[in-house]
């Protein structure tokens, strides 16, 4: 059994000299090797015990993604402390919250987040010291820049190396690594405690599943303070020698974001990770580049995809029985369309491995068509967080891929009896991936390991082919008032996906005689649709227009609709309430990893829910829909 320093060493020993780290900080990316990164680890971690760190101790590092970040968990681990990894998205008691629960002492901060930890310093009464990434004039008495915490380190090695050498060795595989935060999708965020032998293990059964050659280059544009990033990103591409580059930060968020697509095509990565909302970002800005160029233009790349779509089937069957006659044509669009488009990814991109939510078929399929598949993954933090995923030699669309090796699953009824394959049910797992439990909470640990098996919360089933199929959470399952279950996730998603003008939309039904929605409409689109029936969005019959323009949306999903045989009737919406505003991360309703929190969108508009199952509010017509539209519409 292996901790991450053992890891990282073996890794040092093999590949010295090949680049580790890329990183952008002025006009090009430049590397670090292995060897050079080790060093750097070497004097960080040797600053940090001259400082006082002890064994157990925990840090927290809060800071967009860069070489400093990866080389700080590094000495972290080095000293037998403890890593809390925190998303920059947090701020304020969200992020105090996470301090204090985790008992930090010594807070590793880079400059764009500094201001959020000056703000709640005074709350945070464990709190010893401050180290900043970046340099600033004024430091408080027990705060350090870490170019000076670097030549603390470098006086303690020339007499006491040894020291550094017994601390890293002290580690054992079940130490903990680090304590990372659930987002917080029902109560507080509960702390997963990762030990060493969790990560290690998770890259060992990763690489049953994925090849990563040593010329492989990752651009890692997913937070880093996430277990998917570590694995997938950081720890697999270490464990082969491959390298890292992480995303040129900007002065603000936005700036960093707007440098994503620039660093992807300079970088030229051969692998990147994905999740469901940068992959419709990719795909808009793709489609949004060909509408561009103009309709014809538009006409000859949905024919491509077209085509693409007919010979590629599901993947793993792709060119078989008469579809192999595209083969020449599918080969011409790639060299005039396609090939281009993957330019704007470097050139080199071979796959994406997607994680996070339900990444749905038509993406899928889209990627698969332009040249660069997006292979979809299963996993949860809890579990490190890889049980599944796509591969380039073995994928299903529509599936979560199969499972990695070392790992048992299965899939279980509420009872907890096996079901057999094609059974839906909830899925359940172990092995050395399995977390320790939930920090300083025994009850919710008792709750979701149970004899060793993790209980995932998540529904799905196998095939007969070995592929795994996650439908979704069972906490938010629909259930009829029979008391049958049916997962929403797929319905919102193609409601979104096949309306321009529904932008959000949570569905419900707890056991009540229909299932009703909560819809949050795109203004600008429904003025449109306004618009080409000639009607004034300001005028007296436009609010009722838009509501029914808003059912007719809905009603191409049932019964006589374009899309009627895709979703039974019974769980689409009988009724829905318009919202003023979205779901988003300001408001709470959406978590640092994009997912909307469903339980608190069910608190915050309980009311309204209950509303829908009334004689009046069954009424789509009905006053607060009408006074909903009225007011976005005169916005």
């Amino acid at each position: 059994m292996k901790t991450i320093i053992d890891l990282f060493e073996e890794s040092v020993n093999r590949f010295s000299d090949n680049p580790f780290i890329w990183e952008k900080t002025n006009e090009e990316f430049k590397p670090t090797s292995y060897k050079e990164s080790r060093e750097e680890v070497y004097r960080l971690a040797a600053g940090l015990i001259s400082i006082g760190v002890k064994k157990n101790d925990k840090i927290a590092l809060l800071s967009e993604g860069r070489k400093l970040w990866v080389l700080s968990e590094l000495a972290i681990l080095y000293t037998g402390s403890v890593n809390i990894p925190l998303s920059i998205k947090l701020e304020g008691p969200d992020l105090q919250f996470r301090l204090d629960h985790s008992e930090t002492t010594i807070i590793i901060v880079s400059g764009n987040q500094s201001p959020k930890i000056e703000s709640i310093r005074e709350k945070l009464p464990l709190l010893k010291k401050v180290i900043y990434l970046d340099f600033k004039e004024n430091f408080g008495d027990n705060d350090l820049f870490i170019g000076d915490l670097f030549k603390i380190g470098d006086e303690f090695l020339m007499s006491n190396k040894q020291r550094l050498v017994e601390s890293y060795k002290s580690v054992k595989p079940n130490d903990y690594a680090n304590i990372s935060y659930t987002s917080g999708t029902t109560a507080d965020p509960k702390g997963i405690i990762l030990s060493h032998r969790n990560y290690t293990a998770n890259v060992e059964q990763a690489l049953t599943l994925m090849d990563i050659p040593e010329r492989y280059k990752t651009l890692i544009i997913l937070p880093l303070d996430h277990c998917f990033g570590h694995v997938a990103g950081i720890y697999s591409f270490m464990a082969m020698g491959a390298s890292i580059g992480t995303i040129q930060t900007g002065k603000t968020p936005l700036d960093t974001l707007k440098n994503i697509p620039i660093n992807i095509k300079e970088f030229k990565p051969n692998l990147m990770l994905s999740v469901p909302a940068l992959a419709k970002n990719f795909k808009k800005n793709i489609e949004n580049g060909i509408r561009s160029k103009g309709p014809i233009a538009e006409k000859l790349f949905n024919h491509a995809l077209k085509i693409s779509y007919s010979y590629n089937k599901d993947g793993w069957n792709k060119g078989k029985g008469l579809s192999i006659l595209y083969k020449p044509l599918i080969m011409l669009y790639d060299k005039i369309l396609f090939s281009k488009i993957r330019e704007g990814f470097g050139g080199k991109l071979d796959f994406f491995i997607g994680g996070g939510a339900l990444l749905d078929i038509e993406l899928q399929q889209f990627f698969y068509a332009i040249g660069i598949p997006m292979l979809q993954g299963y996993g949860l933090s809890e579990a490190t967080p890889i049980i599944s995923s796509n591969s380039l030699k073995k994928h299903k669309f529509g599936s979560s891929g199969h499972l990695v090796k070392y790992l048992d699953l299965k899939i279980c009824d509420d009872k907890g009896i096996e079901l057999p394959i094609g059974e839906k049910g909830e899925i359940i797992v172990r092995g050395e991936n399995i977390m320790i439990g939930y920090w300083k909470n025994p009850k919710a640990t008792d709750d979701t390991i149970k004899n060793g098996w993790l209980h995932t919360g998540d529904m799905g089933f196998m095939d007969k082919d070995g592929f795994l199929y996650v439908l979704g959470r069972f906490k938010s399952l629909l259930i009829g008032s029979d008391g049958e279950k049916y997962s929403p996730e797929g319905i919102e998603e193609s409601l979104v996906q096949h309306s321009p003008l529904i932008e959000q939309v949570i569905l419900y039904n707890n056991q009540n005689p229909y299932t009703t929605a909560l819809l949050f409409p795109s203004k600008e689109s429904l003025k449109r649709a306004l618009s080409d029936k000639q009607i004034n969005h300001n005028s007296p019959e436009a609010e009722e227009e838009a509501i029914k323009i808003l059912i007719g949306e809905i009603g191409k999903f049932k019964a006589g609709g374009e899309m009627g045989d895709v979703f039974p009737d019974r769980w689409l919406p009988a009724s829905f309430a318009i919202l003023e505003e979205g779901f988003t991360e300001q408001n709470g309703l959406v978590n640092s990893t994009m997912k909307v929190v469903r339980g608190k969108v069910e608190e915050r508009y309980r009311e309204r829910i209950n509303y829908l199952y009334t004689p009046d509010g069954k009424n789509f017509l009905n006053e607060l829909n009408r006074e909903m539209i009225r007011n976005l519409l005169s916005n």
